[in-house]
């Protein structure tokens, strides 16, 4: 047959191959590292071409491919890139972890195996408070002598929940059943595979501030210290596309043009009538999408106009 290489090499990331099987070590106990990978930049760019070899294409038209796929939210390219992750995270985490069910996933088997002797510790100045602003996260710190306070009793309860566990383990009772009384921030470990477009959403939702501090953490490792160096191309156009952009809605581009304009009284009118603004006895009500559009017009270092 015509035009087809007589051999097709696989691709191969030095940066990604230096540090393969490397544990990245996560809180106090965790871990990620790279145990296997497919594909690199070169391979989005040969899907999207769907073409053979780079054939006469310039390095420069290559990123441009790239970011131009990143911009535009052209998937399929990304997803003919897969990498295989070794995690070691607390099972509060790994519950949001595992809700993007996009990936392959094997996890360690408490019912097969004793539960990993490791538990996340809380140190006294590492207690956060519940925001006023957002019902499931966190904002602030409490003080020390309570984060002592809790930090003594979460080191007691660890201790004494490990020991009950193995003490029915000692007395042949199912691990199924002994299991269940091990608090939540016990580690579990888990075999995680994932193409690089379902990965890099993961990654904007995981990365974001408001997502929870210690799923934060992995995503940081992974962003930063594993996907940098595998496609270093398509790593720069997730931060300048997707991680460090902002997205406006409708309503917002409208109502950011009348507050360039000037008008501070029609701007509050505005919001009211889009919703963003209500009132009872006079107070203005609590309203999460005015909150995050506020925040937006401070990263303008524009003035809110009902301020």
């Amino acid at each position: 047959m015509k035009n087809i290489p007589e051999k097709v090499s696989r691709p191969r990331v030095e940066k990604l191959d230096k540090i393969l099987g490397k544990a990245f070590k996560v809180l106090d106990d965790g871990f990620v590292r790279v145990v296997d990978y497919l594909g690199n930049d070169d391979s989005i760019v040969q899907a999207a071409r769907v073409s053979y070899g780079k054939g006469t294409k310039k390095v420069r038209e290559d990123r441009a491919l790239i970011r131009y796929l990143m911009r535009h939210r052209h998937s399929t390219p990304f997803e003919m890139c897969e990498i295989k992750l070794h995690v070691r995270v607390p099972m509060d985490a790994w519950r949001q972890w595992i809700r993007h069910r996009t990936a392959n996933v094997n996890e360690y088997s408490t019912r097969y195996s004793v539960a990993i002797d490791a538990a996340q510790k809380t140190k006294p100045d590492e207690w956060r408070l519940q925001t006023t602003t957002n019902r499931q996260g966190s904002s602030g710190f409490a003080e020390k002598n309570i984060g002592q306070k809790f930090s003594k009793a979460e080191s007691e309860q660890h201790k004494k929940a490990r020991l009950t566990y193995e003490e029915k383990i000692k007395a042949g009772i199912a691990r199924e059943q002994a299991r269940k009384d091990l608090p939540l921030s016990t580690y579990t470990e888990a075999y995680w595979k994932i193409d690089l477009h379902n990965l890099l959403h993961f990654l904007d939702l995981r990365m974001e501030e408001n997502a929870q501090f210690e799923i934060r953490q992995y995503a940081n490792i992974i962003g930063y210290e594993i996907v940098k160096n595998w496609v270093p191309v398509t790593w720069e156009a997730f931060l300048d596309y997707r991680k460090n952009s902002m997205e406006l809605s409708g309503l917002e581009f409208e109502l950011i043009k009348t507050i360039a304009g000037g008008d501070k009284e029609n701007a509050t009118k505005q919001a009211e009538r889009m919703g963003l603004i209500s009132y009872r006895n006079g107070k203005m009500l609590k309203n999460y999408e005015r909150w995050e559009f506020e925040e937006k017009l401070k990263k303008f270092e524009i003035p809110i106009p009902w301020k």
